[in-house]
């Protein structure tokens, strides 16, 4: 920092000594030249993630001061990221959430019949770039066609002085197929992927940065179905091979048991030939065949017989190669 300060000095005003105050108090001259500090700062742990938002904004810089005598201050002033870890790998975030709402439709005066929508998703905590797998049965008791949506919306609060403002925004769609009048749509694990987004801020007095995940059933004449189920944004995402609870996709007949199965570091050899075909069977298919009407042994070598040929045992398993070819050997042609 000291050096980039030092480069930042005009032509007019370089530093021909510096006076610097050591921990003893005690001065030492700088001669003339480059000087580097290096200094290091222990952040808190309790510091929130940077954000720009519309109402408000979190930001963190380092500054420094450079006092010259019989000359004004120098400063310099540099910005840096932070990223509040928040570990998607807790029970709490491995929990599923899941949701019903109903409603009676009313056009005017005429009542249109009753919409229902349940939705469940297989946990609360995700990272950006994952994709959410959406469980949902929409029921369409009504005399007109409705449409089921599902999107995720990010909600941001600013609290100052006892005021509150907020800013909604939708930052990933999802559309579905329409629903008939009577009829019932299913989705089994419809995915909605997260864009890239800022982790959710929950701890901050002032600023807070939540997301939801909304399931939205538009009915024609009428105001719409809404069901929002929470969602928290991480920075640390699902272990691979870790523990997770059950999830709420098997209710629906989906099975994703093999996303969580391990897979054997060496793979395990195939069983011998022996324990599977006895001997008597092995002597019986290496014998020649005879002939149907002569009943006789027909003479020749074996490997004429190609049909015969084909039942030989394959060689033993071994993951070295017992005959490696060898680099001095000019390589035959198959048809001599």
């Amino acid at each position: 920092m000291w050096q980039e300060m030092l480069q930042r000095l005009p032509h007019k005003c370089l530093v021909f000594f510096l006076f610097f105050l050591a921990d003893n108090g005690t001065i030492n001259v700088l001669p003339a030249g480059r000087h580097e500090f290096p200094f290091t700062f222990q952040l808190p742990e309790n510091l929130v993630t940077s954000f720009e938002g519309k109402h408000g904004c979190v930001r963190y810089w380092v500054k420094a001061k450079l006092h010259r005598p019989w000359s004004t201050v120098k400063k310099a002033k540099k910005e840096f990221t932070v990223i509040e870890p928040i570990d998607i790998n807790t029970p709490d975030l491995l929990a599923p959430q899941a949701g019903t709402k109903e409603k009676i439709a009313h056009a005017w005066y005429c009542n249109l019949g009753q919409v229902s929508v349940t939705a469940k998703i297989d946990r609360k905590g995700y990272t950006p770039g994952e994709v959410i797998p959406i469980f949902a049965e929409i029921d369409n008791c009504t005399s007109r066609t409705i449409t089921p949506k599902a999107a995720i919306i990010q909600s941001q609060t600013f609290i100052a002085r006892g005021t509150l403002k907020q800013k909604k925004s939708v930052v990933a769609t999802l559309n579905g197929d329409a629903v008939p009048a009577g009829k019932r749509e299913t989705w089994h694990g419809r995915a909605l992927k997260i864009p890239p987004l800022g982790p959710s801020i929950i701890q901050c007095r002032i600023i807070r940065v939540e997301y939801v995940l909304k399931v939205c059933v538009e009915i024609p004449g009428s105001s719409k179905l809404l069901l929002e189920l929470p969602l928290v944004i991480g920075t640390i995402p699902l272990h691979p091979f870790g523990s997770r609870t059950s999830s709420v996709g098997s209710q629906y007949s989906v099975n994703l048991d093999w996303r969580y199965m391990t897979a054997p570091e060496q793979p395990e050899p195939p069983p011998e030939y022996s324990s599977i075909v006895s001997e008597e069977e092995v002597q019986n298919r290496l014998a020649p065949p005879r002939h149907a009407s002569m009943g006789c042994i027909l003479e020749g070598p074996f490997y004429a017989y190609i049909q015969e040929f084909r039942n030989r045992p394959p060689p033993l398993y071994s993951e070295v190669d017992p005959n490696p070819p060898t680099p001095d050997i000019r390589p035959r042609c198959m048809t001599c």
